[in-house]
């Protein structure tokens, strides 16, 4: 299925009006599928900015997202990762690559296969960077966020990758030869560390990844693991953007032109995908993950 926000589908703001957490912008928006070498189909989405014709354009970079841990509510459509996608092929000119890692289900649909702790999943990556590439979608950074902090690490040390960013890595599976195999690749590590996290906090993170000579470990005040709340977000998408294209950040908080607002849907299992978390009260709500896990 491929959806165009453009203003013949979706309500048109005369004047400048705040972007919300449930504010859909304009993209060349279509469901895809990846095949993986272990013989799996998996789901997912693509959004790139939209040409002036109503088709896609040619995005200035691509994110490959990797999301958080699926036995723990995480899926393709978690919140940072859905929000990326509505806003950033618009505000940046970014083309967005979601999808479902095997055995995971989302609105989009379920991944073939069953989760595997990480090592089946190295197949997963592999698709997801091929499909990038084969597409041409151009400058590929991943990111992943938690759980797909630890795919990143483990297995997207691949050439046609230009860097990470990684989104609250608890490194649990990742192992200090990870991040050595990291250095050795020699491509950008950004790793935004929440000041509250459940798992691993900025100065820890910053002892940790000191084995990666160019990783930019970044600790954010106040925010936590599941980054709950419009102000946590913005940071998000202001960092990676300041990374992948820099001079194309901070993002602007408000549009003028076609947009959606998207149905309110019942919040994720981990918490994150609530409709009204642009209000100040949900930045300090208790979101925690189970004990002795990553969500």
């Amino acid at each position: 299925m491929t959806t165009t926000t453009d203003p013949a589908d979706a309500g048109t703001w005369a004047q400048a009006a705040p972007i919300r957490s449930l504010t859909v912008l304009p993209a060349h928006r279509e469901d895809v599928e990846l095949h993986t070498a272990d013989g799996l189909r998996l789901v997912g989405e693509l959004a790139r900015p939209l040409a002036p014709g109503g088709g896609p354009a040619t995005p200035a970079a691509t994110l490959v997202t990797l999301h958080p841990l699926p036995t723990h509510g995480g899926y393709m459509d978690s919140h940072v990762l859905r929000k990326a996608s509505w806003r950033l092929p618009a505000l940046a000119d970014l083309a967005v690559l979601r999808f479902n890692t095997r055995g995971t289900s989302s609105p989009r649909g379920t991944s073939e296969g069953a989760f595997d702790e990480g090592r089946g999943e190295r197949f997963d990556v592999a698709a997801a960077i091929e499909y990038a590439e084969f597409h041409d979608l151009p400058h590929r950074w991943l990111v992943g966020w938690s759980f797909g902090t630890e795919l990143a690490l483990m297995h997207g040390h691949d050439p046609a990758v230009e860097g990470a960013i990684l989104l609250s890595p608890p490194l649990h599976r990742a192992t200090d030869a990870d991040l050595d195999a990291w250095a050795a690749f020699g491509r950008p590590l950004v790793v935004l560390v929440p000041e509250l996290d459940d798992y691993l906090r900025p100065d820890e993170a910053r002892a940790r990844f000191a084995r990666v000579p160019q990783a930019e470990v970044i600790g954010v005040e106040g925010a936590k693991h599941l980054w709950v709340g419009e102000p946590a977000v913005r940071r998000v998408l202001d960092e990676v953007v300041a990374h992948v294209l820099p001079g194309r950040a901070p993002l602007p908080t408000t549009w003028s032109g076609p947009a959606e607002t998207a149905h309110v849907a019942p919040a994720a299992p981990d918490g994150t995908d609530d409709p009204a978390d642009d209000e100040p009260a949900d930045e300090t709500r208790s979101a925690t993950p189970a004990p002795e896990e990553d969500a």
